[in-house]
């Protein structure tokens, strides 16, 4: 499996909302800037968060983007999953009637078990907790650590 550019942007944007704290409005060009991400895609990959529930989108001049809750309970298995779509390693565990052996099968079993092992690690890092270690953040790390010392690691 390997994670798609919309998915790296997702974690990136959800990764800056995080760092700003729950509830505080970024503007798209901010958070395009600040992160990296070419600002027509993030409008695109927003919309996605948006319907997972991961992020609200305001409209209007002082519009932007911000995350509805707490840091601490949003998972990464969440976001990736909003951007990429449920996480499956193989056909034969989406689809368990395209292969007749499934049942049988020692691989399947095997895509299974590491399906689940993946997404208990995603499930199990909070966006909270990715930024208490050092983090991919490009933009600002002074203000953010100015303005979230608790949060942000030191190394920024």
């Amino acid at each position: 499996m390997r994670l798609s550019m919309a998915g790296e942007y997702a974690v990136r944007c959800m990764l800056y909302l995080s760092a700003q704290g729950e509830g505080t409005v970024a503007s798209r060009r901010e958070v395009a800037q600040a992160m990296g991400i070419p600002e027509q895609f993030l409008a695109k990959i927003a919309q996605q968060l948006s319907r997972a529930g991961v992020l609200q989108i305001l409209q209007g001049p002082r519009g932007g983007y911000r995350l509805p809750r707490d840091p601490r309970q949003l998972t990464l298995l969440e976001v990736v999953e909003a951007s990429a779509g449920e996480i499956f390693l193989n056909d034969c565990v989406i689809k368990p009637g395209c292969c007749r052996r499934a049942e049988h099968c020692s691989v399947h079993n095997v895509w299974q078990k590491a399906r689940t092992q993946l997404r208990d690690t995603l499930r199990k890092a909070t966006f909270a907790s990715l930024l208490r270690q050092e983090s991919c953040l490009l933009a600002h790390p002074r203000r953010l650590r100015e303005k979230h010392p608790g949060i942000v690691g030191k190394n920024l």
